[in-house]
């Protein structure tokens, strides 16, 4: 008889369940899902209530026959995929691939991958969670229906290659909103009054603000108003009318939760959503520390939840008062209440064990693990501990018929601020105020009057739009990482100095399946959507109902969105602009290589140019340079290559058309289309670009070529590996294995399924 199986997820974690199982168990790994809808149709059988097609995924048979060989006649298959919605998913496929007569399987949840988490799941296993699939297999099939049906449509009336996505195409409306509520935007003046004031026989200076005038609340539109009030007050002492002292309590956070996690590496550390969720993963799964052995070190990284053990918070009672003081100390664990609808089947994110402190494993992590491994352990630890406490100073001062007021504060007890502070707390105190008493009569050393604008409202943060998503119900904190890494891969939308913009094909396409679906791509209605799915899994809603009721308005605005909506490709979006040729109307379309302005008018006139916008939207004519010189030569003929600007925009010709016709894309005007992902060769700085053979075959090079001549011919994917923490993987392609990614280095041999 063989050895019961434990299947895991990811072949990192094997490792790790193995070091606490011992040899009485065998333990693979499914390397991500083994089974999903097909890739070239639908795979859905509506007329069957919604029935998913599953398969086997091309290039998991290796992976199947592995499995199956492990289980062999094995009785007993404990199945341990993570334990969220995929990874449910993950056990009721493997289940049903290692399914025989007899053999019993058990889901297992391993929280924390530690000695205690693993052998405590394996002593309570659980049956397999049908509500839960139930909810995945929803999600999927809702999120099939809309992909695969509208993204045609995009492609038939814009541009190839493009896709619309059920949550995705919502992040992008929120920001192409808020882009043109900042182009709607109107400046208004205002002013404000500083008055920088001294204690008499002091030598201190404070300032307080304008507030009120006559008891009201003052607003200064203009400076001849700001002025005139500079001139009322003047010959009037400054007057102190009123102090007061307070001193406030401050409560430390709780743990963390998926999105407040990526919100805070964001902002604290500069990670990205999706670097955020891939060291996250490196920290659960296990990191080998002084004993050779990997240990998980954070529990589950995916969770709505701000539920902690008694037993860890005991443990971290017992550091605070050991390490910090008794009076830093609370006398019981502080537990937090989760906010309504919240899935509570894991705890929130904290270290395995707080004795693991972050300097005692310096040596054993990299420096991003360090990094987000300190966040993660301050935050937790500064949860059990005392409020801080907050003296807190304000003052009144009169000058003449006018108020200003000022305030400052200092930190009694410093509490869990002694150990951490979010991003959104104030991070420095505010300044002291002077000792100051009613009645008393200040010194006046200036008035200072400042002009302002009011300002747009903000462009969204990888932070700012995950908290956005998150306090509107859009997707789950596990996906927010995935959703911001497509939009920006669709070309929807742009990082500019950190923050999103809507790109012109992102405005183009919102507005055009916005105009089409206004429900399926509206926040209320996604936020109902996964409630109702979050019901699913709760079993108080049936799965069938959310479909049934779903599909039959969606294929009725389907059809006539294939009828109606408009097409970019033929007639193009009406500018309200006059061909300057011929008086017709310009519109913009979507070529090959972007969007232009063309005459309505074509093919009798066949004006068109590039275009921009200016900072309220309007579209501004780019009219053409000359032919632009290039340091590149025809293949063909030897004679040099110019940048051209067409109707389909920038691309690169033979100067010697029309007896030689060779055209190039422009992305290698510049030495190549960038991959966003840093040359591996040591000490240089350029980064790797996609580049053409003489024979026209796709390779990888270094930007700074010939300087650095490192190549490789398979695509590079700025994910690091996370076995062996190489910074990059390459995406490789095989008949029998399909498309997966791998770690370039042979040693490795890690792969992950695309």
């Amino acid at each position: 008889m063989s050895k019961p199986l434990v299947v895991v997820e990811s072949p990192t974690k094997v490792k790790t369940v193995k070091k606490y199982l011992g040899k009485e168990y065998n333990v693979a790994a499914t390397v991500g899902h083994i089974k999903d809808l097909p890739s070239k149709e639908l795979g859905i059988d509506i007329e069957k209530d919604f029935k998913p097609k599953y398969r086997n995924i091309p290039g998991k048979q290796k992976v199947i026959s592995e499995l199956k060989k492990m289980a062999g006649d094995a009785e007993d298959i404990y199945l341990a995929p993570d334990p969220d919605r995929e990874g449910e998913a993950i056990a009721w496929h493997t289940s049903e691939v290692l399914k025989k007569k007899g053999r019993r399987f058990h889901r297992v949840l391993f929280h924390e991958l530690t000695k205690n988490g693993i052998l405590a799941a394996m002593s309570n296993p659980l049956t397999l969670n049908q509500h839960k699939y139930e909810a995945q297999k929803a999600r999927r099939i809702l999120d099939r229906l809309v992909g695969y049906r509208i993204s045609p449509l995009l492609w038939k009336k814009v541009k190839n290659g493009l896709s619309a996505g059920r949550v995705q195409s919502v992040a992008v409306r929120i920001i192409c909103e808020r882009e043109r509520d900042i182009r709607a935007f109107e400046a208004e003046e205002y002013w404000t009054i500083t008055a920088h004031l001294r204690p008499e026989n002091s030598a201190d200076i404070f300032t307080a603000v304008l507030r009120r005038k006559k008891g009201r609340k003052i607003r200064i539109s203009d400076g001849k108003t700001a002025a005139a009030l500079l001139a009322e007050m003047s010959g009037h002492d400054p007057l102190v009318e009123k102090v007061v002292k307070k001193t406030t309590k401050r409560n430390p956070l709780p743990p963390f939760t998926t999105s407040k996690l990526q919100q805070e590496a964001i902002r604290k550390l500069r990670f990205s959503a999706k670097k955020t969720m891939v060291v996250a993963q490196q920290l659960y799964e296990g990191v080998e520390l002084e004993s050779g052995e990997p240990t998980g070190l954070i529990t589950y990284m995916r969770t709505d939840s701000t539920r902690i053990s008694q037993e860890a918070a005991e443990e971290a009672l017992q550091l605070i008062a050991r390490d910090f003081g008794k009076e830093y100390a609370i006398e019981k664990p502080r537990f937090f209440k989760n906010r309504k609808k919240v899935q509570d089947a894991h705890e929130a994110i904290r270290p395995t064990s707080a004795a693991h402190r972050p300097e005692s494993l310096a040596a054993y992590l990299t420096a991003d693990q360090l990094r987000l491994y300190g966040l993660i352990w301050k935050r937790f630890v500064a949860s059990q501990m005392q409020q801080a406490l907050i003296d807190n100073n304000s003052v009144i001062i009169r000058i003449g018929s006018c108020e200003f007021g000022a305030s400052g504060s200092t930190v009694r007890f410093p509490g869990f601020m002694a150990l951490y502070l979010s991003a959104d707390e104030d991070e420095k105190e505010k300044k002291m105020l002077p000792e100051l008493s009613g009645g008393q009569v200040l010194g006046l050393k200036e008035m200072e009057p400042i002009q302002h604008f009011t300002q747009p409202p903000p462009r969204f943060s990888e932070a700012s739009l995950v908290k956005e998503l998150e306090e509107n119900g859009i997707g789950r904190p596990s996906t927010y990482a995935s959703i911001l890494s497509t939009i920006r891969d669709k070309g929807y939308v742009e990082m500019q100095k950190g923050y999103f913009r809507p790109s012109e094909l992102g405005f183009i396409v919102n507005d055009l399946i916005v105009q089409s679906f206004p429900d399926i791509f509206n926040v209320t209605f996604t936020a109902s959507m996964e409630d109702e799915l979050d019901k699913v899994e709760s079993a108080e809603m049936e799965a069938g109902d959310i479909l049934n009721r779903f599909y039959p308005p969606f294929e009725d605005k389907l059809e006539k969105a294939l009828e109606e909506m408009l097409s970019i490709k033929g007639v193009g979006l009406p500018t309200g602009m006059d061909c300057p040729r011929c008086g017709k109307e310009l519109r913009i379309k979507v070529g090959r290589n972007g969007h232009f302005l063309a005459c309505s008018g074509y093919p009798d006139c066949d004006f068109s140019r590039d275009y921009t916008r200016d900072e309220k939207g309007h579209v501004q004519i780019v009219e053409p340079e000359t032919d632009e010189a290039v340091d590149k030569t025809c293949e063909i003929c030897g004679k040099p290559m110019v940048m051209k600007r067409g109707r389909y925009g920038t691309f690169l010709a033979c100067s010697g058309y029309p007896d030689c016709k060779n055209t190039k894309s422009a992305n290698i005007a510049d030495g190549g289309q960038s991959t966003g992902v840093a040359c591996p060769e040591k000490g240089c700085s350029g980064e790797l670009r996609e580049r053409k053979s003489k024979r026209g075959k796709v390779f990888y090079g270094c930007s700074c070529f010939p300087e650095c001549k490192f190549a490789i011919w398979d695509k590079p994917v700025n994910q690091p590996c996370p076995r062996c923490q190489a910074p990059f993987l390459v995406e490789k392609s095989t008949k029998k294995e399909g498309t997966f990614l791998a770690c370039r280095h042979k040693e490795c041999g890690y792969r992950e399924q695309i």
